[in-house]
């Protein structure tokens, strides 16, 4: 058994995540800086987990976040109800007219388009997110009495502020007394650490928070810029999908933190915004695995990929599928998230299950 997980039955909740929901402004096809008008989805790194788990996997899931009583604040709510995702772990903040002192965060993401590369904007600063701090939350309430199997955090809610970063200490250690399986994604942001002592500050956190992780995922960079460690030829260009690099790199990390019951990490060569190989490898009981990869894999909007990847590895795990089955699993999932737009999942299980089969796209009637 490569995870003990608490009985479905003892728990109110599959899958609980903690982190930032922002409003993504989408400009379509267009550029942030010429728009006239946008698409608004709703997201966040590890929100998007739950949600997928919920809508995508039928599990029962909740996010710990915070959200100002305003206009934008209730719109953000709307589209997290659409999502299924429980909420009533969310901290509603009082709204001062003007936003001075709390927040919605907004992201402005362009998709790409050939050579010019996917574009994040965002506008986050004093988000109601971002000022969670301990104590905020009644982790005791959360898993000891209501139960949670699986909880899920990562590296871009605690890259906030210096307080979310003891917020995720806080409920990560909860989460482990009480026997529940912690997962954290690395996603490291350069933008988020610029002011906090950049990459050394991340790694500096990412490490402390490492130890009550049993699962770690990361992409291909995550490993070196979020976790610090360095394997030759590990970068941001990469001409082709070497898994030796990555395994060695995986190595290192189990053996600086030998809680790692699994780490997994995908795999991407952007040859052009649009046209990507991609894939996924796990390590988990000593083996390493591998998910087949996707040559020239067509992109409709990259963000949340890993997100998807994450959310079909962790549905696998609850369901008993052994390494081999979840790694296939999430990067199907992982990839079926790209081909809509918006950060989150708009898949179907049924169209999860084709895609580990499929070698084509032809029409489904």
């Amino acid at each position: 058994m490569v995870l003990s997980l608490k009985p479905s039955e003892e728990c109110r909740w599959d899958c609980v995540s903690l982190g930032e929901v922002m409003l993504r402004f989408d400009p379509e096809w267009g550029r942030v800086r010429t728009a006239r008008s946008f698409r608004v989805f709703e997201g966040g790194g590890e929100y998007n987990v739950a949600r997928a788990l919920r809508k995508v996997f039928g599990l029962r899931t909740a996010v710990v976040t915070s959200l100002v009583d305003s206009e934008v604040g209730h719109l953000v709510e709307d589209l997290m109800m659409a999502g299924g995702v429980d909420l009533r772990h969310v901290k509603w903040l009082d709204h001062d007219g003007i936003g001075a002192s709390a927040r919605i965060g907004l992201n402005f993401t362009e998709k790409g388009f050939g050579i010019r590369p996917a574009l994040g904007v965002s506008d986050r600063a004093r988000s109601a997110a971002s000022q969670l701090a301990s104590g905020d939350v009644d982790w005791g309430r959360l898993f000891e009495q209501e139960g949670v199997r699986w909880f899920h955090t990562g590296g871009i809610f605690a890259a906030l502020s210096d307080s979310t970063a003891e917020v995720a200490l806080e409920a990560t250690a909860a989460a482990r007394r009480a026997g529940t399986v912690v997962s954290y994604d690395l996603n490291y942001r350069p933008s988020l650490w610029a002011q906090r002592g950049g990459r050394p500050a991340a790694i500096d956190i990412n490490r402390r928070l490492a130890y009550n992780v049993d699962v770690m995922l990361g992409n291909e960079t995550d490993f070196t810029d979020g976790l610090g460690f360095e394997v030759a030829g590990v970068d941001d260009e990469f001409s082709e999908l070497d898994s030796s690099k990555f395994k060695a790199m995986i190595g290192q990390a189990v053996q600086a933190f030998p809680n790692f019951r699994i780490v997994a990490t995908t795999l991407r060569n952007a040859k052009t915004a649009g046209l990507n190989d991609w894939g996924a490898i796990l390590y988990a009981d000593d083996s390493f695995y591998q998910a087949r990869t996707r040559d020239e894999l067509e992109i409709y909007d990259r963000v949340g990929g890993g997100d998807g990847f994450a959310s079909g590895l962790i549905w696998s795990f609850l369901e008993g599928k052994d390494p081999s089955e979840a790694v296939e699993i999430g990067a199907a999932h992982g990839a079926l998230t790209m081909a809509t737009p918006g950060d989150t999942s708009m898949a179907s299980m049924g169209e999860v299950q084709r895609a580990v089969l499929a070698r084509s796209a032809r029409v489904v009637r």
